[in-house]
């Protein structure tokens, strides 16, 4: 059974970095490409950054230059370093698995995985 665990969320002020974590098992999670989508109250579910298992990345255009993602695929485990936090990052956090190829307007759509953890809270304060 395939289970991604999303950690590390909390509460920081604008201008600070929080670092998520997501821990994948039930498969090598070096089979998908990985990514973190978050939601915020009354919205939609969006694609923050996505990272293929080579290590290829893409980024929303709103975390570019503030977010970086990264994975360990000998320890499973997806990271999402957030720095320079604005209130507008407020949200949950999910970690998303899915294919290594998809067309580039799904890979960060929601529609394009297939596994998603449960997520993990970030609150910025202005």
């Amino acid at each position: 059974q395939v289970t991604l665990v999303e950690s590390g969320g909390g509460s920081a002020q604008t201008g600070g970095s929080l670092r998520l974590s997501c821990t994948a098992s039930g498969y090598s999670n070096s089979q998908y490409a990985m990514a973190w989508f978050r939601q915020a109250p009354g919205k939609q579910r969006e694609g923050v950054a996505r990272i293929n298992s080579p290590g290829a990345t893409r980024y929303a255009d709103s975390v570019t230059g503030r977010f970086t993602i990264s994975r360990d695929n000998d320890k499973h485990t997806l990271f999402l370093q957030m720095t320079s936090l604005e209130p507008e990052d407020t949200g949950m956090y999910y970690c998303a698995a899915g294919p290594q190829l998809v067309d580039y307007h799904l890979q960060l759509a929601t529609r394009g995985y297939d596994f998603w953890g449960r997520g993990t809270q970030v609150t910025v304060s202005s």
